[in-house]
C-alpha cells in the first residue's frame, strides 16, 4: 500500500458502519458464521485490493444490510456522518430489489456505477471463498460457478484485472475440485 492509500485508510472511520452492520450478526450464512463476518470479508477485500474510498468501503461493510435486517431505516443510514447519503445510494444500487438473480447481475453489469460493479465484485469473491462441497449441492456449485463467469467475471474484467484473475482463479479451483471428486 503507497503512503497516500495508508494517510487515506488512517483517517478513515467506519466504526459507525461497522456498529450498524452489528445487525448482521443474528443472520446466518449456510456455511457458518454470520451476515456481518461476510461484510467484514467483503471490506478486506476491497482493501487488499487498494481500494480507499470511503464510500466505497463504508457501503461493503452494510451491503447486505437491507437485504437480510429486518426494519433498516434509510435515515439512521443517511444520518451515520456526512456520507451516510451516498453510501446509502451504494447500498441501494446493490440490493436485489424482488429481481431474478440473473436480472439484477444483468443490471449491475449494464447500468451500476463503478462503485457498484467493484462491490459486487468483491462480495463475489467472498462468497466463492465460502462455497464447500460439504455444505452446497454439486448442482448448485455448479450453477453459482456458472453465473458467476457469465455475470460477474465480465463486470470485474471491466473495473480490476486483478480481481478478474482471482475470480476466475476460484472458479477454476472449485470446478477442479468438483470434478476431482467425482
Amino acid at each position: 500500500m503507497n503512503n497516500e492509500e495508508k494517510t487515506q485508510l488512517e483517517n478513515l472511520v467506519v466504526a459507525p458502519y461497522i456498529q450498524k452492520a452489528t445487525e448482521l450478526i443474528g443472520y446466518s450464512r449456510k456455511v457458518g458464521g454470520n451476515q456481518f463476518r461476510h461484510a467484514m470479508a467483503t471490506f478486506a477485500i476491497l482493501i487488499d485490493y487498494h481500494y480507499v474510498d470511503p464510500i466505497l468501503l463504508k457501503a461493503s461493510i452494510i451491503h447486505d444490510l437491507i437485504e437480510d435486517a429486518r426494519n433498516v431505516n434509510y435515515d439512521d443510514i443517511i444520518s451515520i456522518d456526512s456520507d451516510g447519503y451516498e453510501v446509502l445510494q451504494l447500498v441501494l444500487e446493490v440490493t436485489r430489489n424482488g429481481e431474478s438473480k440473473s436480472d439484477y447481475l444483468k443490471r449491475i453489469a449494464n447500468s451500476g456505477s463503478t462503485r457498484a460493479k467493484i462491490l459486487k465484485v468483491a462480495d463475489r469473491i467472498s462468497n466463492l471463498t465460502d462455497l464447500h462441497r460439504d455444505i452446497f449441492s454439486e448442482e448448485y456449485i455448479k450453477n453459482y460457478l456458472e453465473e458467476t463467469l457469465e455475470f460477474v467475471y465480465p463486470i470485474a474484467i471491466e473495473v480490476n484485472e486483478n480481481m478478474a484473475y482471482e475470480l476466475k482463479d476460484l472458479i477454476d479451483r472449485r470446478r477442479r475440485l468438483i470434478e476431482h471428486c467425482l
